[in-house]
C-alpha cells in the first residue's frame, strides 16, 4: 500500500509562541553548569550521559558549592582539567542514586498465592518467578535526607516506597507506572502499587499535573495522563474505595490541565462542527536539563534564536509524549530539528483522555457523585465525537494524527484538511481500541483488525512502533512493552474471534522474545528489536536499559491473562522467523 506523504508545510510553532515556561530551580541551573563542564571534559562518548550530572545532590549550601566551582583553576580556554572536575564531584556532591534507599516490599511474596495459575510450562513458570523477583531490585523509598533537605536534591520528596523503570532512569515515571502496575497486580502486590498512585497523586496536587518524572527538571512537563487507569484498575481489583475518594478530586484537576489552555486545540471540520482535542505541549522551550548537550547539537543548524527556542519546545514535548523520539512528530524522517510535536493532535493522547473521562464516570458512580459522573458522560460523548470526525480514517480502517497546518488560525479555530491527517503506519495508529467505546464497536473493529494485519507492523517478535527505521528509539525495528499491551488488550476485548487470536498471537511472541533475551542476557530491557526473537532494541539519544519496569510489567500481565500451556514450547526456535523488514524504509 502506498502512502501519502505528509505535507512539510505543517508549522512547528505559531509566529507569536508565547506559550508558558516553568521556570527551573536554581539547584538544576548549577548542575547543568557541572554537566556542561563534565561535557567539554569528557566530550561526548558513549560512557557520557548527561542525566547523571543533574542526578547529583549537593553536600555543602548551593551557595557555597556554586562558589568552590567558581574558584577553580581554569584552562586558558575556560575549561576545567578532569582531574580537577573529579576532585569537586567527588567532594561536593552526593553520586546519583543518593537520597534514594533500597527497600523490600512490604507486599512481596517468594510465590504468592494463585500467582499465574495458568501457567503450566515448568521453564515459563521459574522464569515468571524471576521476573516477580525483580520488584525487590526496583523498589526504592526516598530518604528522610531528602525530605530533610529537599533544595540539595533534584529528586522529589514522595511519602510511599516507589518502583524506578532501571538502570539511568533512578526514579519514579508517570506513564511507565501504570504497566509496572499492571505487573504488580500479577504479583498481588496491591499495596505497593497504591503506594506509586497514592505518590503520583501527591505530585498532582502539588503541581497542578502529573510530572514526567519525579525529578525537579522533569516540572516543565507531564506524560501520557494514565492515572485514572492506574486507579480504576486497582479499585477492580481491590474494592478499595479510600483510594477512589482520595483520588477523585485530583483526577478531575488532571482532566482540566489536558483539556484546557495551550493542551487544547479547535478544530472545525468540513460541516462546519467544531470539536475540542488535546496535544501534547511542554511549559519549556530550553535543552532539556536532562538532556542539555543532546538538544544543543540537535539545535546546532538553527541559527534564529526563535525557531531554537520553537526547536526546543517540540523536544521536551515529545519528551510528553513518552515517544522520544520518533518520526511521528518530524516534518523530515531524517532530520530530528524538524520536530514539530505542539502541531500534531495525537490519536493516542485523545485515547487516553477519553478513558479518563470514562474512568472518572466510573469512580464517580462508585462513591454516589451523579453530577460528576453525568458532567464527564457528556465530555466523553464529546471527545468520542471529535475523535471520529477529526482522526478516524475510514477507508484505512485506523486512527491517523492530525497535523496542524494554518499557523494562525482564525479565531484560533483551525479549518480541518484531509491532508493533514498523518496517513503513515504507527502503533498509535491502533492504541483507540484499547478504549470500551471502540472494541465494543463491531464495525470499527472489523476495519482495524483488517488494517493491523496488512500493516506491516505485525512482525517475528511483537508490533513495531513504526515502518521507518529512522535510527531514532520510538521507530523501526523497536517494539514497546506497553504498545504492545495496548494493542492485544484491546484485541482481546472485542467479540471477534479473529482479534482475540491475534491478541493472543502477539502476546506470545512478545513473551517468548522477552525469555529468550532474558536467557541469553540475564537482564529485562527497555525496548526489543521485533525483527528477530530475542534481540533487545537500540537507536535513540542514550544506549540501551534494562531492568526494566514496563518489560516486567508487561510479560507479568500477559502470563495471567494467557497462560502459557505445558505443550507450548517457549524456545525461539519453534517460531515463524520470517521478516517484516521488507515493509520498511530507511
Amino acid at each position: 500500500m502506498l502512502l501519502p506523504i505528509l505535507s512539510l508545510t505543517a508549522v512547528a510553532c505559531s509566529l507569536n509562541d508565547d506559550g508558558p515556561v516553568v521556570p527551573e530551580p536554581p539547584l538544576v541551573q548549577f548542575l547543568q553548569r557541572l554537566q556542561d563542564s563534565a561535557f567539554r571534559v569528557y566530550g561526548d562518548g558513549p560512557d557520557f550521559d548527561p542525566k547523571l550530572y543533574v542526578d547529583l545532590s549537593l553536600k555543602r549550601s548551593l551557595d557555597a558549592t556554586a562558589a568552590a566551582f567558581n574558584d577553580l583553576p581554569r584552562r586558558e580556554n575556560g575549561y576545567l582539567e578532569g582531574g580537577v572536575l573529579s576532585k569537586f564531584i567527588e567532594d561536593y556532591c552526593g553520586d546519583a542514586e543518593d537520597g534514594l534507599v533500597a527497600v523490600e516490599p512490604v507486599d512481596f511474596v517468594e510465590d504468592p498465592i494463585d500467582f499465574l495459575p495458568n501457567v503450566e510450562n515448568r521453564k515459563v513458570r521459574e522464569w515468571g518467578l524471576e521476573v516477580h523477583g525483580l520488584w525487590k531490585n526496583l523498589s526504592r523509598r526516598v530518604s528522610t535526607r531528602v525530605h530533610e533537605n529537599p533544595e540539595s536534591y533534584t529528586l522529589i520528596p514522595l511519602n510511599n516506597p516507589v518502583v524506578v523503570p532501571g538502570s539511568r532512569f533512578r526514579e519514579v515515571y508517570y506513564w511507565d507506572s501504570y504497566w509496572i502496575i499492571r505487573g504488580l497486580m500479577a504479583s498481588k502486590m496491591y499495596e505497593t502499587a497504591k503506594g506509586i498512585v497514592y505518590n503520583l497523586v501527591s505530585l498532582l496536587d502539588r503541581y497542578g499535573y502529573v510530572l514526567n518524572g519525579a525529578r525537579t527538571y522533569y516540572s516543565n512537563r507531564s506524560q501520557p495522563p494514565l492515572l485514572s487507569s492506574m486507579v480504576v484498575d486497582i479499585y477492580n481489583r481491590t474494592g478499595d474505595m479510600e483510594l477512589v475518594m482520595k483520588s477523585l478530586p485530583s483526577l478531575i484537576k488532571e482532566h482540566e490541565f489536558w483539556t484546557s489552555g495551550f493542551h487544547e486545540v479547535v478544530i472545525r471540520d468540513a460541516r462546519g462542527s467544531t470539536h475540542r482535542l488535546s496535544r501534547y505541549y511542554a511549559m519549556w522551550n530550553q535543552p532539556r536539563p536532562e538532556s542539555a548537550t543532546y538538544d544543543e547539537e540537535t539545535a546546532e543548524k538553527v541559527f534564529n534564536e526563535s525557531d531554537r527556542s520553537c526547536l526546543y519546545r517540540n523536544i521536551a514535548s515529545a519528551a510528553e509524549s513518552g515517544w522520544d523520539f520518533s518520526t511521528r512528530w518530524m516534518r523530515n524522517d531524517s532530520n530530528l530539528a524538524t520536530l514539530a510535536t505542539t502541531s500534531v493532535v495525537p490519536v493516542d493522547l485523545n485515547a487516553f483522555i477519553l478513558k479518563m473521562e470514562i474512568d472518572i464516570v466510573t469512580l464517580a458512580n462508585a462513591t454516589g457523585d451523579a453530577a460528576t459522573a453525568s458532567r464527564f458522560i457528556e465530555a466523553l460523548k464529546v471527545r468520542k465525537s471529535a475523535i471520529d470526525a477529526v482522526l478516524w480514517n475510514s477507508e484505512m480502517g485506523q486512527w491517523l494524527d492530525y497535523w496542524l497546518i494554518d499557523s494562525n488560525p482564525k479565531e484560533k479555530v483551525h479549518e480541518w484538511n484531509e491532508t493533514g491527517q498523518n496517513r503513515k503506519l504507527f502503533a498509535s495508529n491502533f492504541i483507540p481500541l484499547w478504549i470500551k467505546p471502540f472494541y465494543s464497536d463491531h464495525k470499527i473493529v472489523h476495519k482495524v483488525v483488517e488494517a493491523l494485519e496488512s500493516s506491516g507492523l505485525i512482525c517475528p517478535a511483537g508490533v513495531a512502533t513504526s515502518l521507518v527505521n529512522s535510527g531514532q528509539q520510538w521507530d523501526f525495528p523497536n517494539g514497546w512493552a506497553p504498545l504492545q499491551h495496548m494493542i492485544a488488550e484491546g484485541l482481546s476485548k472485542t467479540a471477534s474471534q479473529k482479534a482475540r487470536a491475534i491478541a493472543e498471537d502477539i502476546a506470545i511472541k512478545w513473551i517468548r522474545t522477552n525469555y529468550a533475551s532474558y536467557k541469553n542476557t540475564g537482564v529485562m530491557h527497555e525496548k526489543y528489536d521485533v525483527r528477530k526473537c530475542g534481540e533487545y532494541g537500540g537507536g535513540g539519544e542514550y544506549i540501551p536499559q534494562t531492568g526494566f519496569g514496563w518489560s516486567n510489567g508487561v510479560v507479568l500481565a500477559f502470563l495471567e491473562e494467557y497462560g502459557w500451556p505445558q505443550s507450548l514450547e517457549i524456545e525461539c526456535s519453534s517460531i515463524n522467523t520470517a521478516s517484516c523488514f521488507r515493509l520498511a524504509t530507511k
